[in-house]
């Protein structure tokens, strides 16, 4: 989320830095002249309420002065002045309403501005290697992981289709077993060495979750959710409370609308409605974890060190907009498992903090023995709420070139905008929004197929790495 005040008093940094962000010169000027002209019309509604109210309680307070001296004119004349104001307060409210939450959703739909130090560029050409870690495993001919995987019988993408559709499989044995080992090591190595600490949170969040960490609305069709029915009965003091029920599809009085723009199904039945509430399944546990300081205000004593959390969850993805993308084997999958960081700090350590994160994630490539680069983002190719991402890409002999296996983002405060997450300076009255980061340590899968490829043997089985050798039972081998 964007501070009006920073457009108001800087407009040009917004325009230069959202035409670097993807969108043309001109159409980034016409968003900002947009977003002056909403925010004066808000502040004008705002002061003809407050301006309006005031007349209306001193002429309120003068009525009651006029009636007691008589003066019944007078008395009828201020009533009439408060009946008048009282119209103006409410005109004042419906404009501070509506364009209040035309604002408030134009700067949610629109990008963070890049750090100083990311290149310009439209697209991954325009990322920049920072450097690189290892040499290939393997030079000559390798096979792709999905073969290697479906020879060992191993891996099922037929069995995986015919239960859930496209871009899901099953793993089985020794194969499901190295899964289970790398999401462990990884796990262990980020809270034992690194000091995260470990959560195990929701996998299915409300919206405002969602919006927090710039999923929504802009990403929704990239979501996937469920939906969960309520019985809402009202209380004794007449508001609704949920609690579980049952829902009927075909009931004759079932009734289908859109509240809150969602789609809602509801059965009345007495002094009942059965509510279907949607829930988002997690992209990613960058969510859960971020919004574990949503509302929040951290002491700056919190935060004297970084706050640092990690998860290891199961991540669902729609993958809209990637057709014909790794449409075969592991590496876009609508459901996946991850190991995620997520750090919450003051705005003066998120730049060493983001360093230390992207380094925590190169340990995993490290320990592994898998070669990789680092890349710096460009303005192009970053995601939504970043400011500045380092990606870590793993070399895969199958397709002799290196693919993302990691993403480290520093957000800034654009995250605790959108989630009001703050601290407080010792002595200080006023509070600041926190910086917020979030990395991946890394994607199980994407690691996974990493180790087939380039520990692949000529015989079509597949070592396995010293490191997950003990969460093996000591197995050397994958296949023998």
């Amino acid at each position: 989320m964007h501070d009006i005040r920073a457009i108001r008093e800087n407009p040009q940094v917004y325009v230069a830095g959202w035409s670097s962000r993807g969108m043309t010169g001109d159409d980034a000027r016409g968003l900002v002249a947009r977003i002056e002209e909403l925010d004066k019309e808000l502040r004008h509604a705002q002061t003809t309420g407050q301006d309006a109210l005031a007349k209306r309680n001193a002429a309120s307070k003068l009525i009651g002065a006029a009636m007691g001296r008589k003066d019944m004119a007078e008395a009828d004349r201020l009533k009439a002045e408060v009946e008048a104001l009282k119209g103006d307060i409410a005109a004042a409210a419906e404009v501070e309403a509506r364009v209040g939450k035309e604002l408030r959703d134009l700067l949610a739909a629109q990008k963070n501005l890049a750090a100083e130090d990311v290149p310009d560029g439209e697209d991954e050409a325009g990322n920049v290697e920072v450097s690189t870690w290892g040499e290939p495993r393997r030079t000559g001919p390798a096979k792709d992981h999905a073969d290697l995987g479906e020879a060992l019988g191993m891996l099922d993408f037929a069995a995986a289709a015919k239960m859930s559709g496209a871009r899901f499989a099953v793993l089985k044995g020794q194969l499901a077993r190295l899964e289970r080992a790398v999401g462990q090591f990884m796990l262990d190595l980020q809270t034992d060495q690194h000091g995260y600490l470990e959560v195990n949170p929701p996998l299915l969040v409300r919206d405002e979750a969602m919006f927090g960490t710039g999923q929504l609305p802009k990403f929704e069709e990239d979501l996937f959710f469920a939906t969960s029915k309520y019985d809402v009965r009202p209380n004794e003091d007449g508001k609704l409370s949920e609690g579980p029920g049952l829902l009927f599809p075909n009931a004759p009085d079932a009734e289908v609308f859109e509240e809150n723009g969602k789609l809602v199904v509801m059965v009345r039945t007495s002094n009942a409605r059965m509510v279907d509430l949607p829930r988002y399944l997690i992209p990613t546990a960058e969510v859960s974890l971020t919004n574990l300081v949503r509302e929040t205000i951290q002491s700056e004593d919190d935060l004297a060190t970084p706050m640092r959390m990690t998860a290891l969850t199961p991540c669902f993805r729609a993958e809209a907009g990637s057709a014909g993308r790794d449409t075969r084997g592991l590496i876009r999958q609508h459901q996946f498992s991850k190991v995620e960081m997520v750090s919450i700090t003051r705005p003066e350590d998120s730049d060493a903090e983001h360093e230390r994160m992207t380094a925590c994630a190169e340990a995993v490539l490290k320990a592994l023995e898998l070669p990789f680069r680092r890349m710096l983002l460009c303005k192009g190719d970053m995601g939504f709420s970043a400011q500045k991402t380092f990606d870590l890409e793993v070399w895969l002999p199958s397709q002799g070139t290196y693919r993302e296996i990691s993403s480290c983002s520093n957000c800034g405060d654009f995250q605790a905008r959108r989630m009001d997450a703050r601290f407080k300076r010792a002595g200080e009255k006023k509070t600041e929004f926190v910086h917020t980061l979030n990395g991946s340590g890394l994607a199980v899968g994407r690691t996974l197929v990493a180790i087939m490829e380039n520990y692949q043997q000529d015989d079509g089985r597949i070592a396995v790495p010293a490191v997950l050798q003990p969460y093996m039972g000591g197995l050397q081998v994958v296949g023998g």
